[in-house]
């Protein structure tokens, strides 16, 4: 009995090349514009939702460059223990933060937060 089955030598696999022409118009390839705006967002700070930034605006709620440097070092404290979703108390300010995005889900002031329930959070940050 014969062996009939035709057996095809592997190709090797190749990277992607970008054409010439949009490097050209471009200056860059398309490649390492991505990584300097991933690297952009990884390195700047906080991000706030548009839920987080009507409540703030609502509730009247201004945060100052200091106050924003503490929230980055409070989320980055959160997320080297290992912490999700974060409850961030600071200067009568309730702060609930998506740890692993680096963004501001919802803010309250001193007044809004009293007799309220903070759920689906597994850590709080006091700074």
């Amino acid at each position: 009995m014969t062996d009939n089955r035709i057996y095809y030598p592997q190709q090797p696999v190749l990277p992607v090349s970008y054409s010439t022409q949009e490097t050209k118009t471009t200056g860059k390839s398309t490649n390492s514009s991505d990584f300097n705006q991933i690297l952009t967002e990884k390195l700047s700070g906080v991000k706030f939702s548009q839920h987080a930034l009507q409540r703030l605006q609502s509730r009247n709620i201004q945060l100052k460059q200091e106050e924003l440097d503490k929230l980055d070092t409070a989320v980055n404290k959160a997320a080297s223990k290992g912490a999700r979703e974060s409850l961030v108390l600071m200067n009568n300010l309730a702060l609930v933060v998506s740890v692993a995005n680096k963004t501001v889900i919802t803010a309250m002031d001193g007044a809004s937060m009293k007799d309220n329930v903070f759920t689906n959070i597994d850590s709080a940050v006091i700074v």
